[in-house]
């Protein structure tokens, strides 16, 4: 029998004020220590929350907003880790030493409050191509219950991106998102299929609110590798959704057959075109 490896997931549903890191992140760690006292293990919080998403409004003053991964925000997020004895992911915009612009990215730290790496956003949507760089692969991290991977946002609707986070071994899949109102068919088409077509876990964490004229309405959700949403934050607001998993549950099913055994029957040597430009 598989051991068990549970997890209480938290994603926060951030509603961010435009262009105020220190605010936000003061914010976001009250809402980390709020989850660590529920007991979770890993801490989501969305694509740019620190500084806010919307680019019509911040892209010009950008270079005033972002920082470098030793930053006072990451600082800030290291020490809720570290204090609230969990991991966290959190969707941050970053500087690098070796280029002015900067990237669209993440972190990942863990209950000791390390920094085990970040994870730049590969697929650039709209505007963000005008501020931002391009990533180029990564987003695979150790925990103790297991390995994860992470996606932001636009990467969700690459099943690639995904595919290579579960070649990687990845049972657990995390999307930090700032999914627009339009586009919410696609929010709950993509992670659902995303978790069943690698026969892995999802865990997409959208935010909430308004920045112009661009709506965000949350319902972040967990999906299990059968692509059936588990859990969600069906309120359009603030909030943090908590969720339990079991990783030892992906491994069993693929055994077992619950799972479609897609990963065991690919056929790489037919699949050369996708490659093309």
């Amino acid at each position: 029998m598989t051991e068990s490896r549970p997890v209480r997931l938290a994603l926060i549903q951030f509603e961010s004020e435009l262009g105020n890191p220190a605010k936000n992140t003061e914010r976001a760690c009250q809402m980390i220590a709020e989850a660590a006292e529920a007991g979770a293990d890993l801490v989501l919080l969305p694509e740019l929350f620190s500084t806010g998403y919307q680019l019509n409004a911040i892209g010009p003053i950008l270079g005033d907003l972002v920082e470098p991964v030793d930053g006072p925000t990451v600082r800030a997020l290291q020490e809720a880790a570290r204090a609230g004895g969990c991991y966290v992911a959190a969707g941050v915009a970053l500087t690098r030493e070796l280029t002015a612009v900067p990237y669209n990215s993440s972190v990942f730290i863990d209950r000791e409050g390390n920094l085990l790496g970040t994870y730049d956003k590969q697929h650039l949507w709209a505007l963000e191509r005008f501020y931002f760089r391009g990533g180029n692969g990564g987003g695979v991290f150790d925990t103790d219950f297991g390995r994860v991977g992470v996606m932001i946002c636009y990467d969700m609707g690459f099943p690639e991106t995904a595919r290579m986070l579960a070649l990687k071994g990845c049972d657990l899949v995390l999307c930090l998102a700032a999914w627009c109102k339009e586009d919410m068919d696609g929010w709950y088409l993509n992670g659902p299929s995303r978790a069943l077509e690698n026969t892995v876990y999802t865990a997409c964490v959208n935010r909430y609110g308004v920045e112009d004229d661009l709506v965000m309405p949350g319902h972040s959700y967990v999906s299990n590798p059968r692509g059936h949403i588990i859990a969600e934050l069906e309120g359009e607001a603030e909030g943090v959704l908590v969720a339990d998993i079991d990783l030892a549950d992906v491994a069993a099913g693929r055994m077992d057959g619950r799972y479609p055994p897609y990963l065991r029957d690919r056929r790489p040597e037919l699949y050369d075109d996708v490659l093309l430009p």
